[in-house]
């Protein structure tokens, strides 16, 4: 398993400059709200993703006066051997080495280093749109799998693409048909990989639950698509007049959804807070299950602010779940250092604490 040995954070969010080295098992981060511990949890997240799990433009991960950031981690990979991931972002551009070596496309990154974070942004997944949804299946499956990350980037690349002739005045059909073969060969395997994910998926969840709630209520996942209705070349032929009146592509994977169900109804609807907040636990621990059977390995697992999402018997319980099935390294924040002790050392005595007062970090 990939473990973060050391990481430096330069001048990303409110981190000035911050040089740590973390526990192989458990790392604490205490604090204030406010004060910097999902900006650091943030930055081991962008060391795996080349990208914020917050911010979708990186001109908000820059340091209030500065205009790039930096972030470096030192990793024991599996196999054995010590290699060091530099990101350099500035303006309009992002540099990622490997032990001082550039990679050819920052995609080729995806994967290396496994990561699943569970956040109070999380509930985005339930309440937002499916555009959010289809987000998760991405990040989960490019981790797992190089080729479907390469599918879906060629197949926004030909949505694109095929939005643009639809604006022309007089669009061109023979591109149009060409357009719709291509991207036809990729969504189904789009389509295929984001239901093989969400049938393994929905019965991890359902057992996840089942241990946080007491087993009250049954939980399920549904991958809803245009594709379960035929080939997508044959949905675009007869929605063309459509998509020709409105001037974009109204039907493919990119309307690709995940319905959330509590009891066969919409967890969305007829869900409570709690109901909600236990099932998106659930589903970033199967998330995590998942990812570990594809590896043969433990991703780094990333629980910020995840107590006061539960209570603490439950959250208890999820924590020693985990601790006892060769779990990977785990970073967990929390406001109340006293109660993240009292969790944590009941699981290892292999952690270490740390404190953050206005993104300086001490190790306690």
């Amino acid at each position: 398993m990939a473990i973060l040995e050391k990481i430096v954070v330069q001048d990303f969010r409110n981190i000035a400059l911050a040089e740590l080295e973390f526990s192989p098992n458990v790392n604490c981060i205490s604090g204030n709200n406010g004060e910097g511990k999902t900006n650091l949890i943030d930055a081991v997240y962008y060391l795996s993703m080349t990208k914020s799990a917050f911010s979708s433009s990186d001109r908000y991960n820059f340091r209030y006066g500065t205009d790039s950031f930096s972030l470096a981690g030192t990793y024991l990979m599996p196999g054995g051997q010590h290699s060091r991931f530099a990101i350099q972002v500035s303006a309009g551009e992002k540099k990622l080495k490997r032990d001082d070596k550039p990679f050819p496309r920052v995609s080729a990154h995806i994967g290396t280093l496994p990561i699943v974070l569970v956040s109070p942004s999380d509930i985005s997944l339930v309440s937002e749109s499916g555009e959010e949804r289809r987000r998760f299946l991405n990040a989960v499956l490019s981790q797992m799998d190089a080729a479907y990350l390469s599918d879906v980037q060629q197949y926004n690349r030909w949505l694109l693409q095929r939005n643009k002739i639809l604006k022309d005045t007089l669009p061109d059909s023979g591109l149009l048909d060409v357009f719709d073969g291509r991207m036809d060969t990729l969504a189904t395997r789009i389509h295929a990989a984001r239901k093989q994910f969400t049938e393994a998926l929905s019965p991890l969840v359902s057992e996840y639950y089942a241990l946080l709630s007491g087993g009250r209520e049954q939980v399920s996942i549904r991958y809803v698509s245009d594709l379960d209705k035929g080939p997508l070349s044959e949905l675009l032929a007869a929605s063309r007049e459509r998509d020709l009146l409105l001037r974009f592509t109204g039907t493919g994977v990119q309307r690709d959804d995940l319905d959330f169900l509590l009891d066969g109804h919409p967890i969305r609807r007829c869900g409570s807070q709690g109901q909600q907040k236990c099932f998106l636990v659930s589903l970033k621990f199967a998330q995590y299950e998942l990812m570990k059977r594809s590896y043969g390995f433990a991703p780094i697992l990333l629980l910020d602010d995840v107590f006061d999402k539960l209570d603490m018997n439950r959250i208890s319980n999820l924590l020693s779940l985990v601790a006892g099935q060769e779990f990977g390294q785990i970073f967990i924040t929390d406001s109340n250092k006293v109660r993240m002790a009292s969790l944590v050392d009941g699981i290892t005595q292999d952690r270490a604490y740390f404190e953050t007062v206005g993104g300086s970090f001490t190790r306690l």
